[in-house]
């Protein structure tokens, strides 16, 4: 079966910014030391605080480009800032995110560390 996010990820990789990201050695073995389940509520937690206010002061600088999986997987899969998640998720801006938008942005952002981690 074709998983959802396969058409989304095959546009990603055509993008030579999104294309770069890649899990290092450490996020990985901080991964398998934390699990996947812990990492997701790390997500959650990221993405409800830096993601879901309909007005981030520094959006498009909110998320650092290492320091944790998440991030990573959030510029990787353009879930970064506002102005990304419009662009390539077709979420708008200016108003705070519904709990199934962030559902969604939690799922896009697992299922590419679970595929990172393969």
């Amino acid at each position: 079966m074709k998983n959802q996010f396969d058409t989304l990820f095959l546009r990603l990789q055509n993008s030579p910014f999104r294309a770069k990201f890649k899990l290092s050695n450490k996020d990985k073995a901080y991964i398998q030391q934390k699990t996947l389940e812990t990492i997701k509520i790390h997500c959650q937690d990221f993405v409800q605080k830096r993601l879901a206010p309909a007005l981030i002061p520094n959006d498009g600088k909110q998320t650092p480009m290492r320091g944790h999986p998440v991030f990573v997987a959030q510029h990787a899969t353009a879930c970064c800032c506002r102005g990304c998640l419009y662009k390539w998720h077709k979420i708008p801006n200016n108003r705070p995110l519904s709990s199934a938008e962030q559902a969604y942005i939690v799922a896009v952002i697992m299922e590419w560390i679970e595929r990172q981690m393969k």
